[in-house]
């Protein structure tokens, strides 16, 4: 079943996200394109029944003042337009509403009352859809799929089970960039519970090798997401058939690599890292989706909830919280105290209650104190954060007994560690991870 849709132009609004969030709260799917998206592209788009003209202040692209093409404009598509000036067209609503309650109260009477649009976007249909699209995509060809354990590419190995079984081998790589004890987890959930086939690949010193001296965080994200593709070759190639790489690639992840009216706000290893060489073609069955519904459609397949709700781990690992050029010294001071949060995070029952909680290491030193002596070594950050969809976030206010217990251990426990910080930094204006 084709879920119905509402189409957001951009026009240079910071609210496109938090708005197509709403509609699909509604029940309607939504997705956000270009400012100069085509009537030609819009009529081959199934079950649009109408469109919103999302204007902001990244309204101006090379100088010139952007707007939606007259053909669309006269197409005859119900259409709602906000906090855009157009002779073209006149403006609905001067603002988006600040209050989520307010918006989706603005948005009722447009999606249902006007664009007649049914309430049938929720994951059972979804899923079904997408087990139609990967079947009709992959024939009896074989796909890959870089299992990192984490929530997208649990959700990722669970759909394409379903849609083509066996068809289907997994590759968890260790990069020498993961956390404390998940590749033994990683290999018992999939291996030994799910029955997946998975080959685990140790390849932690060959991504470490090509990572050394660098500095630039977009750098080495693209070091780590071409060195992820080689490897992945190189499995292929012991392999038969293989045609297809999937990806866990996310609504938040393209949004956040950049549109014609938004900047990058940093690349994603799956989205613009890729060489242009790749041999494979991609599966992406999750690119519609926000981080919640990713969540609710690993439950409607089934997956464990401590699977689903596993906390977040960037595809880079380590290796963007090991600020600057990763060392070794620094990249284990990282895995180190990351698993004593987790594990005194677990303790005081908030596992589970923020949604994503990690460390950082910066590459510089402070003056301390140690064995009544001076000391000079790193200091570890800790960020603790809430949010729904990933694109903005709120701090955890953390207690300070915690956070006293937290530091000691880290402190004592953690080698060439002399002092802890708490990040305070909502997103924006920072954004969830420091690179």
């Amino acid at each position: 079943m084709k879920q119905d849709m509402i189409v957001i132009l951009d026009l240079g609004s910071h609210e496109n996200a938090r708005v197509a969030r709403a509609i699909r709260g509604l029940g309607v799917y939504s997705e956000i394109y270009a400012h100069d998206t085509t009537l030609e592209r819009l009529k081959k788009m199934p079950n649009v029944k109408g469109i919103i003209v999302s204007g902001g202040p990244n309204n101006v692209v090379d100088g010139v003042t952007i707007d939606v093409a007259d053909e669309v404009y006269a197409s005859g598509y119900p259409m709602l337009v906000v906090d855009h000036q157009s002779n073209k067209m006149p403006m609905d609503v001067q603002h988006w509403p600040e209050d989520d309650a307010e918006l989706v109260k603005l948005l009722k009477p447009f999606v249902f009352g006007v664009c007649k649009a049914e309430a049938n976007w929720n994951m059972k249909n979804f899923i079904a859809d997408q087990v139609e699209l990967i079947r009709n995509q992959v024939g009896d060809q074989k796909v890959l799929l870089a299992l990192s354990g984490g929530v997208d590419s649990s959700v990722v190995a669970a759909l394409l089970l379903k849609a083509i079984g066996n068809q289907l081998t997994c590759v968890h790589v260790n990069h020498g960039l993961l956390r404390k004890g998940e590749p033994e987890q990683v290999i018992e959930v999939f291996q030994n519970q799910m029955n997946a086939n998975l080959i685990y690949v140790d390849a932690s010193e060959r991504f470490l090798t090509k990572l050394a001296n660098v500095s630039d965080p977009e750098q080495k994200r693209k070091i780590i997401g071409s060195e992820f593709i080689r490897v992945f070759e190189e499995e292929a190639r012991k392999l038969e058939g293989i045609e297809f790489l999937a990806q866990g690639t996310i609504y938040p992840d393209i949004l956040e690599s950049g549109t014609k009216t938004a900047k990058v706000v940093k690349s994603h290893h799956n989205v613009g890292g890729l060489p242009e060489d790749l041999k494979f073609k991609l599966v992406e069955p999750l690119y519609q989706l926000f981080k919640d519904e990713v969540r609710a459609c690993g439950l409607e397949l089934g997956l464990p909830e401590s699977m689903v709700y596993r906390q977040p781990f960037p595809g880079p690992g380590l290796g963007v919280r090991c600020l600057g050029a990763i060392t070794r010294d620094r990249l284990e001071a990282v895995r180190e105290s990351d698993a004593i949060l987790r594990e005194e995070f677990k303790n005081a029952g908030l596992e589970g209650k923020v949604w994503q909680y990690f460390t950082i290491v910066p590459d510089f030193k402070s003056v301390g104190v140690r064995d009544n002596a001076r000391s000079f070594e790193y200091p570890v950050i800790i960020r603790a954060v809430n949010t729904v969809d990933a694109m903005t976030a709120t701090i955890e206010h953390i207690d300070w007994d915690l956070l006293d217990r937290i530091t000691k251990r880290i402190v004592n426990e953690v080698k060439n560690v002399n002092r802890v910080c708490y990040d305070l930094s909502p997103k924006p204006t920072a954004t969830i991870e420091w690179e």
